[in-house]
C-alpha cells in the first residue's frame, strides 16, 4: 500500500521530489482557468455573466482530463517517445473546444480560448522532441492571435507559451536527475555490497585453501606410507584430522565473524566501501585503547553493514570519545522498519568482554554506540589466531614435502 502524498515522513528524498513536482504542476493546471475567470469578470458585461461562469465551469471539467495526460507525460518523461495512449483523444477534445470558443461572442471568446489554451500548455509542455515541441510552440502562437484576429497576440501567445513550456520541462528535468542519482546511489551501494561479498570469499580463501592443501599432502603421504606398511601412517592421518578440525574451527569463526580482526584494517575497509557508496566517512579514533580494538572492529563492521543495507546515508562519523565508541550515519531506515539480528548477536558479542551496545534512533540520525570501559576486556579476544593457524600450516605443509 503506497504512503499518502500528504505523509512526507514516510517518503524517501525521491518520492518528496517526484510528488513535489507533480504537485506544483497540477497546481499549475488547475490555477489558470481561476486566475483567467477573475481577470475576465472585468471585461465581460453583466448580461454576459452566466454564459462567462458557464465557460469557466467548463474549462475546469477540462482540466479533468488535461490531469490525466499531464500524469501520462510525467510518466513517459525523459523519454522521446510516442504520444501517451489518452493523449490523442484528448487534443481532439481540445480542437473542439476552441472551434465552439470560436462561435460564442468577443468578450467571452477570449476566456474560452485562453482556458483552451492553458489546458494544452500544460497537459502537453513536457513531451520530448523538436517536433512535438515545434507543433506545440506553433499552436500556441497561433490560437491566440486567429481566435481574436489581432495578430500581436501571436507575440503574447509564443512569450506566455513558451515560458510555460520551460517551466514544466525543467521541473521533469530536475526530477529526472534526482531519479538518475538515486539509481546511481543504488548502483554504488550494490557494488559496495559486492566488493564485501569478495572480501569474505578472500576470507574464506585464506582460510580453508591452505588447510585443505595440507590434508590433501598429508593424506596422499599417509596413503603412500600405508601401502608401505610404514607405522608412521597412522600419525600422519592424526595430522590430518588435526588440520581438519582447525580449518573447521576457523571456518565456523568466519562465518559467525569471530575470526581475529585487524582494527586498522576493518577501518580501512568501512571507510572505502562508504567512500565507493558514495558516503562521507569522517573518523576520530585515535585515542582508542588498543586492548579494544578488535571489539571496536566487530562494532565498526557490523554497523557499516547495516548502513549499507538498511539506510540512504549520505554522511557517516565513527567517534571515540568518553570510553565510548559511536558510529553515526544521516538518512536511516523509518523507526520500526525490518532489520537483521546482527546488532542483537554484536550485543551479546561485547557482553562477555564487560562492554555494552545500545542504539538511538531519530527521523534523521542512527547511532550505534558502544560503551567500552577503561579496563581492557573481560575475555581477550584471540587477535593473533589467523598468523598463528597460518604459521602452524606452513609448518605442517612443509613437513608433509
Amino acid at each position: 500500500m503506497s504512503t499518502p502524498w500528504w505523509r512526507w515522513a514516510g517518503r524517501d528524498e525521491v518520492s518528496r521530489v517526484d510528488a513535489y513536482t507533480r504537485q506544483s504542476l497540477y497546481v499549475l493546471l488547475w490555477g489558470s482557468p481561476f486566475f483567467f475567470a477573475l481577470q475576465a469578470v472585468a471585461q465581460v458585461p453583466v448580461e454576459q455573466y452566466d454564459l462567462a461562469l458557464a465557460v469557466s465551469v467548463a474549462g475546469l471539467v477540462l482540466c479533468l482530463p488535461a490531469t490525466r495526460v499531464l500524469r501520462e507525460v510525467i510518466e513517459v518523461h525523459p523519454s522521446a517517445g510516442p504520444l501517451p495512449r489518452r493523449a490523442v483523444p484528448f487534443l481532439a477534445l481540445l480542437a473542439a473546444a476552441y472551434v465552439a470558443a470560436l462561435w460564442l461572442p468577443q468578450e467571452t471568446r477570449g476566456l474560452a480560448v485562453m482556458l483552451v489554451w492553458s489546458a494544452l500548455a500544460w497537459s502537453v509542455a513536457g513531451l520530448r522532441g523538436r517536433t512535438a515541441t515545434a507543433v506545440l510552440l506553433a499552436v500556441l502562437t497561433v490560437a491566440p492571435a486567429v481566435a481574436s484576429g489581432e495578430p500581436v497576440l501571436a507575440l503574447l501567445g509564443l512569450g506566455v507559451g513558451g515560458f510555460f513550456v520551460f517551466t514544466v520541462r525543467v521541473s521533469l528535468w530536475v526530477l529526472a536527475v534526482v531519479r538518475e542519482l538515486d539509481e546511481a546511489r543504488r548502483s554504488r551501494a550494490a557494488l559496495a555490497v559486492a566488493e564485501e561479498r569478495l572480501r569474505f570469499s578472500r576470507d574464506l580463501h585464506d582460510v580453508l585453501g591452505r588447510h585443505l592443501s595440507v590434508i590433501g599432502v598429508q593424506a596422499d603421504l599417509a596413503a603412500t606410507l600405508a601401502e608401505r606398511g610404514d607405522p608412521g601412517a597412522g600419525a600422519r592421518m592424526r595430522e590430518v584430522r588435526a588440520v581438519a578440525h582447525e580449518a573447521l574451527r576457523q571456518a565456523r569463526e568466519l562465518a559467525r565473524g569471530y575470526r581475529g580482526t585487524d582494527w586498522a584494517q576493518e577501518l580501512e575497509g568501512a571507510r572505502s566501501l562508504l567512500r565507493s557508496a558514495g558516503t562521507e566517512v569522517d573518523v576520530a579514533v585515535d585515542a582508542l585503547p588498543p586492548a579494544w580494538h578488535e571489539p571496536a572492529a566487530w562494532v565498526v563492521r557490523e554497523a557499516v553493514t547495516n548502513i549499507l543495507r538498511h539506510s540512504a546515508a549520505t554522511r557517516v562519523e565513527v567517534r571515540w570519545a568518553d570510553g565510548e565508541l559511536c558510529v553515526t550515519n544521516d538518512r536511516p531506515a523509518p523507526a520500526g522498519a525490518q532489520v537483521g539480528t546482527g546488532l542483537q548477536s554484536l550485543s551479546d558479542r561485547l557482553a562477555p568482554l564487560g562492554a555494552a551496545l545500545r542504539t538511538a534512533h531519530t527521523p534523521d540520525r542512527f547511532s550505534v554506540v558502544a560503551a567500552l570501559p577503561g579496563t581492557a576486556p573481560a575475555v581477550v579476544p584471540a587477535a593473533g589466531a589467523g598468523l598463528a593457524a597460518g604459521a602452524g600450516l606452513a609448518a605442517a605443509e612443509g613437513g608433509a614435502r
